[in-house]
């Protein structure tokens, strides 16, 4: 089929919007520092693109692949394009949440702020559509191709404000980690095709590996795609990325770059390479538990908005990778049923996280906009001075917390029901290591709660810490558009999660040979019971209207029997006439049981102030522990292998001409 003789069709219309993507990107470039042009009138457009993916996508779920060759590329090499019931999924995440932080961007962006507001729209339409194209891709050229654009136009998104030395330190942190692994991610096609030259993902389908070479390919992909989506030991680029990118780009980057990263993990261990074996699913379930917990502790005790969110969504690729693991030992063991269930409960994940952390991370950026501050210690009391992004936020902190009626729970609980099945596993020394992992998944969940609980109550509860906070004013009306946008994504998420599991379910079948929707089917649409009634089930509607009954026979209580009774006054101050915001609990007290209880952990720099100070202050710097093991020993030893290399470089033509010389006669002695 070629793109020339064009049919309405979904895949024709999924390029043709990455196209528009790219043309609207490009019509930035006429007014680059027109922020009104760029605001008013591009991002929109850009956002009615994503909803019309969104639609797109959802009329490819469930529908017949379908494939195109563009008569582009290198000669033998030509792009092949395909959207099936995997990519139309995650062109659905990238559709539906790239509407509303595009809806936000709108209003986002002020002049003199780092990179013109045109230059800005172009590189962040490049790089919607290049994650569409990644989704799309359906040859290991093609791909590359994708995963390379969304790489470089999102550094250079990062280094937006490349004045601050620590932003391009940043990115270039960033691209080094991206490029490692997309070497892994070659080396892995290269394992696929089998030394046939042909890099289409058909042609891969169609060889057996085994052994040893399917191993290589699927741990290639695993340090590949987990380099791209932050897993441990490779996240170690998020916590400095996200807090020097503008809150939109953080957004899409958190929010929907990640997933693609996931996606391209699961078209190779699933799709690519039939050989699934158990054992590989262990491994990535103790990535990815590690992965959780650790970014969960870390994000307990940050005090800088933006590096909390971005911990927090290194725990959350975490357990996505623990839901994809236990599907790939139930896969492995040919339990359909429950692999199904797990891999729901990633995919689910995959929707809620998407959801929910682009809207938190949209909710700081509100918050910076109005404060000019990230760190925790100078805010407070902004509900009311800005209530639409305070209620808003609450939103995505109550999903992020994973409560129900949202959809955070949902995925969370579809998770838990997974591991209740790991006894029926048919071997021993699984059965010793399920129960712990299960243990960390609550574990991480609780801590994910008590972290949005310092989110939202140091941010926007109490009493303002500094005096210029009373002059914050709330977001625009884009930005709430964008935000109520998120918002609405994670109530629809959470209060009908059997219908999303049925629109999902296609992509489940593809991945695991079978999925919840016969099961489904037979059951009441507010009643979900992805096995039976019998073991376990869950009404989010049942839970909402608990919830609705409670608020309102407490306000009729209330209003029944203490109305004009009572009397307004200030808080009881226990005795102490000068209390003052700075004695509310800060960030840093939120997080000293976390730091005692996990110390080990943690890397810590305590500065403790000297008895004579006029202005005492403590202060605890907490730093990871694998930055100095890992990143800093590689860093050492390239400086050191560079000092040997450099002094070949000599200057002179004759020196050069000479290891011309000598490399054609070592070359000769080995030709035959």
């Amino acid at each position: 089929m070629s793109l020339l003789s064009f049919t309405p069709n979904p895949l024709a219309w999924a390029v043709s919007i990455a196209l528009a993507w790219g043309a609207v990107g490009l019509a930035g470039l006429a007014a680059p520092r027109n922020v009104g042009y760029v605001g008013r009138v591009l991002f929109p457009i850009g956002a009615v693109l994503a909803v019309g993916l969104a639609v797109v996508a959802l009329s490819a779920l469930g529908g017949a692949p379908q494939s195109v060759v563009l008569p582009i590329g290198l000669p033998q090499l030509p792009f092949h394009l395909r959207i099936d019931a995997l990519s139309a999924f995650f062109l659905l995440l990238i559709g539906a949440v790239g509407a509303g932080i595009s809806i936000y961007a709108a209003g986002y962006f002020r002049p003199g702020e780092g990179t013109p507001a045109g230059l800005q729209c172009l590189l962040y339409h490049v790089f919607l559509a290049s994650m569409a194209l990644v989704v799309m891709a359906d040859d290991g050229y093609s791909f590359m191709v994708a995963w390379e654009t969304m790489a470089l136009s999102s550094f250079f998104l990062v280094t937006s404000d490349h004045r601050h030395a620590e932003v391009r330190r940043a990115g270039y942190l960033y691209l080094l980690v991206a490029h490692v692994g997309a070497i892994a991610i070659l080396l892995a096609f290269g394992i696929l095709q089998n030394g046939t030259g042909d890099y289409a993902f058909a042609n891969m389908r169609a060889q057996h590996h085994g052994g040893a070479w399917a191993a290589a390919a699927f741990f290639l992909a695993l340090f590949g795609f987990g380099a791209k989506a932050g897993l441990l030991p490779l996240h170690i680029w998020l916590p400095e990325a996200h807090p020097a990118a503008p809150s939109p780009v953080s957004a899409m980057m958190s929010g929907v770059m990640l997933k693609t990263a996931v996606y391209g993990f699961l078209r190779v261990a699933f799709d690519l390479l039939h050989a699934t074996v158990w054992w590989w699913g262990v491994v990535v379930l103790a990535f990815g538990l590690s992965t959780a917990l650790y970014g969960v502790i870390f994000s307990a005790v940050q005090s800088d908005m933006k590096r909390l969110l971005a911990y927090s969504s290194i725990e959350n690729i975490g357990i996505l990778f623990v839901g994809i693991g236990l599907a790939i030992v139930f896969h492995g063991f040919d339990m359909k049923v429950l692999a199904a269930l797990a891999m729901t409960a990633a995919l689910y994940h995959c929707l809620s996280h998407a959801s929910f952390k682009s809207l938190l991370f949209l909710c700081t950026g509100a918050v910076l906009h109005a404060t000019h501050e990230r760190s925790l210690g100078k805010l407070g009391g902004l509900i009311h001075r800005m209530p639409w992004v305070a209620w808003l936020a609450l939103i995505g902190v109550i999903a992020s917390a994973g409560l129900p009626p949202l959809n955070g729970f949902v995925s969370e609980w579809l998770l838990l029901q997974s591991f209740l099945f790991t006894p029926q596993l048919p071997h021993g020394y699984i059965h010793m290591f399920m129960p712990l992992a299960a243990a960390g998944v609550v574990l991480t969940a609780a801590l994910a709660g008590y972290v949005m609980v310092k989110f939202f109550g140091v941010i926007f509860l109490g009493q303002p810490r500094e005096e210029k906070l009373d002059e914050a004013r709330d977001a625009g009306t884009l930005e709430r558009i964008g935000l109520v946008w998120l918002a609405s994504l994670c109530v629809t998420l959470g209060l009908f999660p059997v219908q999303v599991i049925g629109m999902i379910d296609s992509a489940t079948t593809l991945l695991v040979g079978r999925g919840l929707g016969k099961a489904l089917d037979t059951r009441a649409w507010w009643l979900l019971a992805p096995i039976s009634a019998d073991r376990a089930s869950y009404s989010p509607a049942l839970f909402l209207i608990v919830i609705a009954i409670a608020l309102a026979l407490g306000f009729l209580g209330v209003r029944a029997f203490y109305h004009h009774r009572t009397r307004q006054g200030p808080p009881w101050g226990c005795g102490f006439p000068l209390l003052n915001p700075r004695m509310q609990d800060t960030a840093e007290g939120f997080g000293q049981p976390i730091r005692e209880i996990f110390q080990p952990f943690f890397r810590m720099r305590r500065e403790l102030p000297s008895p004579f100070d006029a202005q005492p202050r403590y202060r605890v710097t907490v730093e990871d522990h694998l930055w100095y093991w890992l990143y800093l020993p590689i860093a050492k030893a390239a400086e050191f292998g560079t000092r040997l290399v450099t002094p070949l470089q000599q200057g002179r033509i004759g020196i050069y001409l000479l290891y011309s010389f000598c490399t054609l006669l070592l070359l000769l002695m080995f030709v035959r």
